[in-house]
């Protein structure tokens, strides 16, 4: 007896094997350094290249090495901590070696944030309480420029405009508050708007001068 095939179940299946093939390999810590756990290792070193962003295997090591040191907690690499931090790097989605390396920065100071923010909340003494406390305000401050810095990179440097004052013309259409963009601005000459007062006030002038001399003209 033929059964027609389970269309939803290969899709299913499909969609799962796309999803391991696409997820960043783990990163097995070794007492000489580290490992990608991958069962191909040419396999496995270009799906963590793709997920740091790296343009080659020098700089997807270099990124890599650095990722395991910032880590390390409790005086050694944490396994758990390199997994965390390869997960949101691949989040971010770096597309260059400039975007890798500053997202590997933003990754690295979240770590440490977090890591003086349980120092803090262990401190038993003073001393350790208000340098654990400088050192997240220090890090939680540079966190936001580093986005910052990460989408002024990604616009290509184009400044944010914000445009307050809008003067709208008959039958055109305003939106009321602030209007911010990173893209090319078309700005209005109001020197238009200034001629046409100017042009109507001249034209008002004129019709006054003009009754003025019809009243001397009927007076006479």
């Amino acid at each position: 007896m033929n059964t027609a095939p389970d269309l939803a179940m290969s899709t299913a299946i499909a969609a799962t094997d796309q999803t391991k093939a696409a997820a960043a390999p783990r990163i097995k810590l070794l007492s000489h350094g580290f490992s990608i756990d991958h069962p191909d290792p040419e396999i496995g070193e270009q799906l963590m290249a793709n997920a740091l962003g790296a343009a080659d295997r020098e700089s997807m090591d270099g990124i890599l090495r650095q990722l395991v040191r910032a880590s390390v907690s409790g005086g050694s690499p944490d396994e758990v901590n390199v997994s965390f931090m390869i997960s949101m790097v691949k989040s971010i989605r770096p597309r260059d070696s400039v975007e890798a390396m500053l997202v590997a920065q933003m990754v690295s100071v979240h770590v440490m944030a977090m890591r003086c923010a349980h120092h803090l909340a262990n401190a038993e003494d003073l001393a350790r309480h208000d340098s654990a406390a400088r050192a997240l305000g220090r890090l939680t401050r540079t966190f936001p420029t580093q986005i910052e810095a990460l989408n002024r990179y990604r616009s290509h440097g184009e400044p944010a405009i914000t445009v307050q004052n809008v003067s709208v013309g008959d039958g055109g259409k305003a939106i009321v508050g602030n209007v911010t963009q990173h893209a090319s601005v078309i700005v209005s000459d109001k020197r238009p708007a200034s001629a046409a007062r100017k042009a109507r006030k001249a034209a008002g002038s004129k019709r006054g001068t003009d009754s003025a001399d019809a009243r001397r003209e009927a007076e006479a």
